[in-house]
């Protein structure tokens, strides 16, 4: 079953202080986030690596560097943070089940991926920042 990992739940939480940001322009360094979250910094530093790979986050450097989402609030879902950190994959593990062929519950967890993975879409940083 989906479970929420440290590294989603992290960077869920970073994204949404940078899209609190983001009309003001304001660049959040990786040390700020930390602190202000309590997040382990050198773990904060990969995620939001992970994050800039994925072009969801643009990072600055120097003595007022930091981060800044790279579109508007608007146009990013939980799904695509979600993706950026842990992969495009099923939400439930149905696809890696050895009884997948035969289980006669697969349809239910089907349906229910689909659900959930819809929801994550609906689901922008400017809903999560009202």
């Amino acid at each position: 079953m989906f479970q929420v990992t440290k590294k989603v739940e992290y960077g869920l939480r970073a994204m949404i202080i940078l899209a609190k940001n983001y009309k003001a322009k304001k660049v959040c360094s990786v040390k700020f986030l930390s602190e202000k979250e309590e997040m382990p910094f050198d773990f904060l530093e990969k995620i939001i690596s992970c994050l800039e790979k994925s072009k969801l986050v643009k990072g600055s450097k120097g003595s007022t560097g930091g981060y800044l989402l790279t579109k508007n609030p608007n146009k990013i879902n939980v799904k695509n943070i979600i993706s950026s950190l842990e992969g495009t994959k099923a939400m439930t593990n149905c696809p890696f089940c050895p009884r997948n062929k035969k289980c006669i519950a697969k349809n239910a967890w089907k349906k229910i991926d689909n659900s959930l993975s819809k929801t994550l879409q609906d689901i922008t940083l400017a809903q999560l920042i009202k």
